[in-house]
C-alpha cells in the first residue's frame, strides 16, 4: 500500500481498501487494524477509521470485539440469497430495459461482449469481470427505475469480492461467454421476454451449485484465492 495525499484522505483510502477486498487481496477474514494502515498510509487513524465504517456501510467489512475491522465473510446462506435476490432484479432490469434500447445503446452492449470476448481468449479474469460487470450493470442504469438502480447497488458492492468464486461455481470463462452471447442475441431481437428468462438461468446456474455445496465446500470455496484451488467437486 502507497502513502495517499490530499485533502479527502478517508476516500482516497476508502477506494484503495474497497479494490484490494473486491479483487482478494484482501480475502475474507483478514483483519484491518487502524494503526497499522494508519502508518502505511501515512495518515492519521481517523481518515482510516472513516475508510473502514464506509466499508461496513458497503457489506464488505465488519466490526469485531477485541478484532477491530475485519473483510466480511459470508456465509452459504447469505451468499445463496443474495443469488436469490440479484436474479429477481436482474431479470427486471432485462425486461425494463430491453424494449426501450436503441441502435446506439445496443453498440455500447455490443462492444462489452468484443471485451469479454477477447477476455476469454487471453483468459483474463480481471479483464472479463469488468466488462461483465458493466454488462449486467447497463440494464440497471436503461430500467428507468431508480429504486432498483439503488438496490443493485446496495447488493452487488459486497458480492463483487465474490466474482471468482461465482465463476468456480459455474465453470469457466468460456461457458459464461456463451450464455451472455445468448442474452445478446434475444436482446438484439428485442425479444425481453425471452432474454430475461436467459438472464435468469445465467444466474441460476452457479446458484444451484451453490444450493448443493455442503459447508466444508463453501469454506473451502470462500478462503481459496488461487484458480487452481477454485476447483469444487471438479466442476
Amino acid at each position: 500500500m502507497s502513502e495517499i495525499e490530499g485533502r479527502t484522505l478517508g476516500e482516497q483510502i476508502y477506494q484503495a481498501l474497497e479494490a484490494a477486498i473486491v479483487e482478494d487481496r484482501l480475502p475474507p477474514g483478514t483483519e484491518l487494524p487502524e494503526v497499522e494502515l494508519a502508518e502505511q498510509y501515512g495518515t492519521s487513524r481517523g481518515p482510516v477509521r472513516e475508510a473502514l465504517r464506509q466499508l461496513s456501510s458497503d457489506g464488505l467489512v465488519v466490526f469485531r470485539p477485541r478484532r477491530g475491522a475485519v473483510v466480511r465473510m459470508l456465509s452459504r446462506k447469505e451468499f445463496l440469497d443474495a443469488y436469490q435476490v440479484r436474479e429477481v432484479l436482474e431479470v427486471l432490469a432485462v425486461c425494463l430495459a430491453v424494449p426501450t434500447l436503441t441502435a446506439e445503446q445496443l453498440k455500447v452492449l455490443d462492444g462489452y461482449m468484443e471485451r469479454m470476448s477477447t477476455a476469454v481468449f487471453r483468459d483474463d479474469i480481471k479483464m472479463f469481470f469488468e466488462a461483465n460487470t458493466a454488462f449486467h450493470k447497463f440494464f440497471f442504469d436503461h430500467s428507468g427505475n431508480q429504486q432498483l438502480q439503488q438496490l443493485h447497488l446496495q447488493l452487488s458492492r459486497p458480492m463483487a469480492r465474490y466474482r471468482r468464486r461465482s465463476l468456480a461455481l459455474r465453470g469457466d470463462l468460456g461457458s459464461s461467454f456463451e450464455e451472455h452471447e445468448k442474452i445478446m442475441a434475444a436482446v438484439h431481437a428485442g425479444d425481453a421476454e425471452l432474454a430475461a428468462n436467459l438472464t435468469r438461468h445465467h444466474i441460476a446456474v452457479p446458484q444451484q451449485r451453490l444450493a448443493d455445496l455442503n459447508d466444508e465446500e463453501w469454506d473451502q470455496l470462500q478462503m481459496s484465492t488461487t484458480p487452481s484451488e477454485l476447483q469444487i467437486g471438479g466442476r
